[in-house]
């Protein structure tokens, strides 16, 4: 027999969940969330969940190890309040980046994140592009990968950018660019960028494809330091573009970022709210919601139905 739907919002991003609840026509669950004195966090579920699916949205944002751990205490809480099934619902999975081990002595924080995740009680994970999709490996609980990148499509297509080409910031984003370029039937090229060291200093050396006199478009999965998207930019203007829109997923933003994005060489950045995005670089922002997208998983594995039609 299926039980109630329920939805809760850790602290993170309590307007997605608002926008989530609203699509599915439900109030968003109550609960208590705070910190002691002492820096300990507390979490009460205000309402009953007995016998409940229960869907927690609370993706991954600044301060990123106290919402992991607020997100931890809310799935105990919820299992010890006898809720049915609870799913941890993270547009912006934590610590994503850290997929493996590429220096010697170092965590793979995130197969540690789905071990912690898993060990609270989760019964599934639902989230959003990953940077590495190999993290879906690392679990032994369900996770739904879905993605974001046909909302941020669609809003390019309507742009009807005719003489536009897709440009990948990197090798390792040339699949990304792929995937925009079929989508709007633009050609694509790819930047040759290395990094570095340890800090966020790519350096973007040479361009792989005809960018002059067009619009580029730079597409990556996240937007963090926004180094990368910047040395693009600066690369594919000197090749001759004659207009720079970007396009991410995740609106990290951290660092130097509202002075890189603020560059004039940029006319437009168009991001989603994943994670909440930075009100001092709003006025050049186009932010997608990604609510529906979610509300529309939720009911379906609520309801049972398969939601391989929204994992692309």
């Amino acid at each position: 027999m299926k039980g109630d739907l329920k939805v809760f919002s850790g602290t993170a991003h309590p307007e997605l969940a608002k926008k989530v609840c609203e699509h599915l026509g439900l109030p968003l669950g109550q609960a208590e969330i705070f910190k002691f004195a002492n820096d300990n966090t507390f979490v009460a579920v205000k309402e009953s969940v007995r016998q409940a699916d229960v869907f927690v949205i609370q993706p991954s944002c600044t301060p990123v190890n106290d919402g992991l751990m607020e997100l931890l205490i809310m799935i105990d809480a919820l299992k010890r309040a006898s809720a049915r099934s609870v799913a941890a619902v993270l547009p912006y999975y934590p610590y994503a980046r850290s997929d493996k081990k590429d220096q010697p002595r170092v965590a793979i924080t995130a197969r540690l994140v789905g071990d912690l995740l898993t060990a609270a009680g989760a019964d599934r994970i639902v989230t959003v592009d990953l940077h590495a999709p190999q993290i879906q490996g690392f679990l032994n609980i369900c996770l739904d990968h879905l993605t974001a990148r046909g909302l941020i499509a669609d809003y390019f297509r309507q742009l009807k950018l005719d003489n536009g080409v897709v440009v990948a910031p990197d090798a390792g984003a040339a699949k990304q660019a792929e995937f925009y370029a079929g989508k709007l039937h633009l050609p694509y090229a790819i930047i040759d960028k290395r990094r570095v060291g340890n800090l966020d200093q790519p350096v973007a050396q040479n361009i792989i494809g005809d960018v002059d006199g067009k619009t580029a478009l730079i597409f990556d999965d996240e937007i963090s330091t926004g180094g990368s998207i910047r040395e693009a930019a600066g690369v594919v203007k000197y090749k001759g573009a004659k207009e720079i829109l970007v396009g991410a997923v995740h609106p990290v933003f951290c660092g130097q970022v509202v002075e890189r994005l603020l560059d004039p060489v940029i006319s437009q950045v168009v991001v989603t709210d994943t994670v909440p995005a930075r009100p001092d670089v709003l006025h050049k922002l186009k932010v997608i919601s990604v609510a529906k997208l979610l509300a529309d998983t939720i009911r379906c594995i609520h309801t049972g139905q398969s939601i391989s039609g929204l994992m692309t």
